[in-house]
């Protein structure tokens, strides 16, 4: 095990920890003392402004990393029209495969609703906890309609000013033309920008990491305010939440996958279960796609025949663009908090969330906990404060685990359907 595995595992260890400590003794303090003059300062003056600096920090590496990833995904494909068919086959199968992610998500949480059932008083302190333009957000996203209008309102006039004024849609788009730009410029021309963009996500990347040390303390802190203030019910409404991503992510990992893998791939699917054992293991230990992709890529040659070409172009694109449980995760945790907040999503809002799913798992870094900043892009977008992300950080660790090996395992089924159509020979079971 290597120095940096040692030290995500010992962090995820801290964050279960801190988040245990927490709600145990928040669940104590309500009990005992139920809204308490001194509960109530403690938790206005202590507790809640320390969870609050941390996820301050979180949040101000929303706007560069959205704009650092999305740039750096379309530019790293290269010459857009030279992409060609394999490319072309790739891309259109990591969208199709997300978009299904998510879809099995919104379904789960349409149907259990782990979120419903809290008292209107209730949420109306949390979303005073949250933020304070809350109340505005809420009526501007229950005003939204999936139509002329928002189409239209996608394409930012300012897209610098569509980034101070937490217009994510405009800047994610603006990305995206951008970065589709610089993969149209001669290599010489578009270097500069984009050892700028690199070293701007390297940096963002070294920040998460910072942050994401102090975990255990925000996590601890915010947990606590929560559970002081508004009991028990709210933990039990996390533990079914936690129960709906762990039943999406074992649908799509057994159930999806190993029909497009018999039907696309043509291969067996507990054959290439078993021989991608390796992978699935060091992808939940290090909760990184990057830090798995050599032994991805070693394991597709190895031990499914995949040809070299086809795992060094799909396996490396892979990593940063077909996050399926990413996107699951996505999907199923702001309709959770929207449930939660009694932000009914309408059907055309849902259909947002989804597209906001998928691109955003595009975004996100192949480290551990990279989707969690994106993911308050999309409570943004829906009229929800990004600060509410906070009733889920103490359980994303072991999440963060089970959905990149769901991640992982997406990428090598996508080399065997790759493959496949493309006309090479696979040993397709274990006969």
């Amino acid at each position: 095990m290597t120095t940096a595995e040692a030290g995500n595992k010992g962090l995820a260890t801290r964050i279960l920890l801190a988040l245990a400590v927490g709600a145990g003794a928040g669940v104590t303090a309500n009990a005992l003392f139920g809204s308490s003059t001194w509960l109530v300062w403690t938790v206005e003056n202590v507790t809640r402004p320390i969870g609050q600096i941390w996820l301050r920090a979180l949040i101000m590496i929303v706007v560069p990393l959205v704009f650092a990833s999305l740039t750096l995904g379309v530019a790293g494909l290269g010459d857009i029209r030279k992409v060609g068919r394999i490319g072309l086959k790739t891309i259109s199968y990591f969208l199709l495969s997300s978009t299904l992610a998510t879809l099995i998500g919104l379904t789960i949480l349409n149907i259990v609703k782990p979120g419903e059932g809290i008292p209107q008083e209730t949420r109306d302190e949390m979303m005073a906890s949250f933020g304070h333009d809350a109340d505005k957000k809420m009526e501007a996203a229950q005003g939204v309609s999936f139509g002329v209008d928002m189409l239209v309102n996608i394409v930012p006039r300012n897209p610098i000013r569509s980034a101070a004024q937490d217009d994510m849609l405009g800047l994610i788009f603006f990305a995206l033309i951008f970065g589709a730009a610089l993969s149209l410029l001669p290599a010489e021309k578009a270097k500069p920008m984009l050892g700028v963009l690199e070293a701007l996500g390297d940096a963002v990347v070294v920040i998460i990491g910072w942050v994401m040390k102090l975990a255990p303390i925000g996590v601890f802190a915010l947990i606590f305010s929560v559970v002081a203030l508004f009991g028990f019910g709210i933990m039990q409404k996390l533990l079914w939440y936690v129960v709906a991503v762990l039943a999406g992510l074992l649908l799509h990992f057994v159930v999806v996958y190993s029909i497009l893998i018999r039907t696309l791939g043509g291969m067996n699917p507990l054959y290439f279960f078993s021989r991608i054992r390796t992978v699935i293991v060091t992808a939940f230990s290090t909760s990184s796609s990057n830090a798995t992709l050599p032994t991805t890529i070693a394991v597709s040659q190895r031990e499914l025949n995949i040809p070299r070409g086809i795992a060094g172009f799909v396996l490396p694109l892979g990593a940063t663009m077909n996050l399926d449980g990413s996107a699951l995760f996505g999907g199923i945790t702001v309709l959770f908090i929207a449930q939660v907040f009694g932000l009914d999503l309408s059907l055309g809002m849902q259909v947002i969330v989804v597209a906001m799913s998928v691109i955003t798992s595009v975004g996100a870094a192949g480290v551990p906990s990279g989707m969690i900043p994106l993911l308050m892009v999309v409570l943004t977008v829906i009229g929800l404060p990004p600060g509410s992300i906070a009733l889920v950080l103490g359980v994303d660790r072991i999440l963060d685990m089970c959905r990149t090996a769901v991640n992982v395992t997406g990428d090598l089924a996508a080399t065997v359907i790759i493959a496949r159509s493309e006309g090479y020979d696979l040993k397709t079971s274990g006969d």
